[in-house]
């Protein structure tokens, strides 16, 4: 029964830690799809993917010219 719950809480965890890369990229960095693709790979590693992350929540917002 529990067998599979364990690849749909990974799919759902695979998705969000990349749609929150993409969306916290698009104010933190100049190239969102490149966040979104790095928060992908590291979802794989959950604990890098959590400090990947934190590191974009606090860095400072891309100034639009």
């Amino acid at each position: 029964m529990y067998v599979i719950f364990i690849p749909i809480i990974a799919i759902l965890y695979l998705i969000i830690i990349t749609v929150l890369s993409y969306r916290l990229g698009k104010t933190k960095t100049d190239n969102p799809k490149m966040a979104a693709i790095i928060g992908f790979i590291l979802a794989c590693l959950p604990p890098f993917a959590l400090i990947y992350l934190a590191v974009l929540v606090f860095k400072d917002e891309v100034s639009v010219v």
